[in-house]
C-alpha cells in the first residue's frame, strides 16, 4: 500500500498542481487530502473545482467548518472571508460532504489535527515563548484511544512536515502544507509557524510486511512568485512574504 498524503493547499492551485504531477511518478493506489484546502487569498474557487473532480479521500479542515459555520463576513477571518465570497452552491455542497476524520483503512486512520479536534496540534506545542516539537507525553495523550491496529495515523494542520512515533509504535505523519509555507497564528498564544522555503509539500507513506511504514517527506517547487503576486494584488502582504520565502515578515 502506497499513499500520497496532501494538506493545507488553501486555495493554492499550481502548488497543488505541481504536487499532483509529482505524485504521478510514484504508482500510488491513492490520494489522501486532509483538509484546509480553500481558505486564503489565492484561487479558492478553482482549487475546489480541481478536488471535487478527484477520486481522493479528503477531509474537511478547521477552516473547512469555519466556512459552513460562522454565520458573517465579520466573524470570518480574512482569509475565509475571501473564499466565502466566491465559492457557490455546490463547492459549499462540496464541502458539507467531507468530515475532519476518516478510516482509510483497518491499519489507517486520517485526521485533519488529531483524531479528536480540527484545531489542536498534534507533533507541534505552543508555549507562551516559543513553538516547540511535541513531547512523547504530549503525542501519546491527543492520540487517545484509537482503535486497536492503528499503525499510521496522518494528520495536518500545522503546516510542519513531521513523523514521529507515539509510544505504543502508531506512526504520525504530518505532510506539511501545499500551499503555503508560513503563517502567523493568535491562539493559543501569538506564534509563528515556519518552514523556510517556498516550495510545496506533500509526504508519500508506504506499508510493507508485518506492518512496517516507511515515510519519505517530498518537497516540490512550482512558480511561487506567481503566487505571492496574487496575494499582494488582494491586499494580502503577509501571504506574499510567506509564499515567496517560506518565512513570515
Amino acid at each position: 500500500m502506497r499513499i500520497a498524503l496532501v494538506s493545507d493547499i488553501h486555495g493554492n492551485l499550481p502548488a497543488l498542481k505541481a504536487v499532483v504531477e509529482d505524485i504521478a511518478r510514484h504508482n500510488v493506489n491513492a490520494i489522501v487530502n486532509l483538509g484546509d484546502s480553500l481558505s486564503g487569498p489565492l484561487m479558492p474557487l478553482e482549487t475546489a473545482q480541481f478536488l471535487m473532480a478527484q477520486d481522493w479521500v479528503q477531509l474537511a479542515g478547521n477552516h473547512e467548518r469555519q466556512l459552513l459555520t460562522l454565520p458573517t463576513s465579520g466573524q470570518r477571518g480574512d482569509s475565509d472571508a475571501f473564499a466565502h465570497a466566491r465559492l457557490g452552491a455546490a463547492e459549499f455542497a462540496w464541502i458539507a460532504s467531507l468530515t475532519p476524520r476518516q478510516r482509510l483503512s483497518p491499519e489507517v486512520l486520517l485526521c485533519h489535527g488529531t483524531p479528536d479536534s480540527d484545531l489542536t496540534y498534534f507533533l507541534e506545542t505552543v508555549e507562551p515563548t516559543q513553538l516547540r516539537m511535541a513531547t512523547a507525553a504530549e503525542i501519546d495523550a491527543r492520540l487517545g484511544t484509537v482503535e486497536a491496529g492503528t499503525e499510521l495515523v496522518a494528520c495536518g494542520h500545522t503546516h510542519l512536515p513531521r513523523v514521529m512515533h507515539a509510544s505504543n509504535g502508531t506512526l504520525i505523519v504530518n505532510p506539511g502544507s501545499v500551499g503555503l509555507q508560513a503563517y502567523g497564528d493568535e491562539h493559543p498564544y501569538p506564534h509563528h509557524v515556519e518552514t523556510g522555503s517556498p516550495d510545496a509539500r506533500y509526504a508519500l507513506v508506504e506499508r510493507h510486511d508485518h506492518g512496517q511504514w516507511t515515510c519519505t517527506l517530498v518537497t516540490v517547487p512550482y512558480d511561487h512568485t506567481a503566487m505571492a503576486a496574487l496575494a499582494a494584488a488582494h491586499g494580502r502582504a503577509d501571504w506574499a512574504h510567506a509564499l515567496a520565502t517560506g518565512r513570515m515578515p
